[in-house]
């Protein structure tokens, strides 16, 4: 099954080799990845380019002028993956709080006939490792709000750690999906979900970053909570 994984970046140069070097490494599936930088100042578009030479048949980049977003970023993947012919697209995180080894099973689940797998941190055997209380309430509040005001099903609603067969990528790009920023997932999903897609949660377990800074914050909730009222009370009303 050709899989293409998506690893938006913003300031990530003291991961994304490392997190690069993980998935090439696997041996069970052989995946494409691209980069979708949002022009870090921190040269992590001159490091993807350097991963490209490197890698020319595996590694891409598409360089973006300005930060636009992680959801903008996975739309622009997205549409990238379906004119090239993949036939699955996966999400991965670029600071290393996903274990590449998961993109296996994730993919195996898709291969097997499911829409959408979902790395979760929320059903049994799945965990979050190193995280402080501050940003643990933050996701619990992210994510129970989320499936409270838009009725989801799925147990960990802000997952963004996810493979996506091409029936749920062409549902996402033809959906009004408005976030730009981390609300995406949870925007994304509703529309998995309203559509009918097959979603399955296979436990992983998630690691904090190890470099760099997270661009998590209270600030993305408020704007998750806006977000969440419009779908609602005006698409899912």
């Amino acid at each position: 099954m050709k899989t293409l994984v998506v690893i938006p970046t913003y300031n990530e140069r003291e991961n994304l080799e490392t997190v690069i070097h993980g998935v090439l490494d696997l041996v069970s599936v052989e995946v494409d990845l691209l980069v979708v930088d949002d022009a870090s100042p921190d040269g992590t578009g001159r490091l993807a380019d350097d991963l490209v030479r490197l890698h020319p048949n595996r590694v891409h980049v598409l360089h973006r002028p300005a930060r636009f977003g992680l959801g903008d970023a996975y739309l622009d993947g997205f549409r990238l993956a379906i004119e090239r012919g993949y036939e699955a697209v996966c999400e991965l995180d670029a600071d290393g709080s996903h274990d590449p080894v998961d993109l296996v099973r994730l993919i195996a689940a898709v291969r097997d006939g499911a829409d959408v797998a979902i790395g979760s941190r929320r059903v049994p055997g799945g965990r979050v490792e190193d995280w402080g209380w501050q940003r643990r309430i933050m996701s619990q509040c992210a994510s129970s709000i989320s499936r409270v005001l838009l009725k989801l099903k799925t147990r960990d609603a802000s997952a963004g750690f996810r493979c996506l067969g091409r029936r749920a990528v062409e549902v996402l790009l033809s959906a009004d999906i408005r976030s730009r920023g981390y609300a995406f997932q949870e925007e994304s999903l509703f529309w998995l979900e309203r559509s009918g897609c097959q979603i399955v949660e296979l436990p992983v377990v998630f690691h904090n970053r190890r470099l760099g800074r997270s661009k998590a914050s209270w600030r993305e909730v408020v704007g998750l909570i806006a977000v969440l009222i419009r779908l609602r009370f005006g698409v899912g009303s």
